[in-house]
């Protein structure tokens, strides 16, 4: 019995292992998204909207930097949390249904 805990503990350890999150991709990440990275809140998740839409797509997490908000140290911070791909989102990052203002 004692054997079975252990090993069904262990499995449930690795198991959170394999469900860590992965990184948000600045290009087409929405508000949400953003906001689930910790230290990025509504306003920095905002700001990194409105700059992918006024600037297009990153190029690299480093070109964070640029964001009002961020500077080189938080930007290492969450440089483990993000990624740059492909274009951006359709649109401004906002979920589906919302307007745009």
């Amino acid at each position: 019995m004692r054997k079975l805990l252990i090993m069904l503990l262990t499995c449930f350890a690795l198991s959170g292992l394999a469900f860590a999150a992965a990184p948000v991709d600045l290009n087409s990440a929405t508000q949400a998204q953003l906001e689930s990275i910790k230290g990025v809140g509504p306003a920095k998740a905002k700001a990194i909207i409105e700059y992918r839409t006024k600037h297009g797509s990153f190029k690299s997490v480093d070109e964070l930097d640029n964001v009002k908000g961020f500077g080189k140290k938080s930007v290492d911070k969450l440089r483990s949390q993000l990624t740059v791909r492909g274009a951006p989102a359709a649109g401004n990052g906002k979920e589906k249904g919302q307007k745009k203002k």
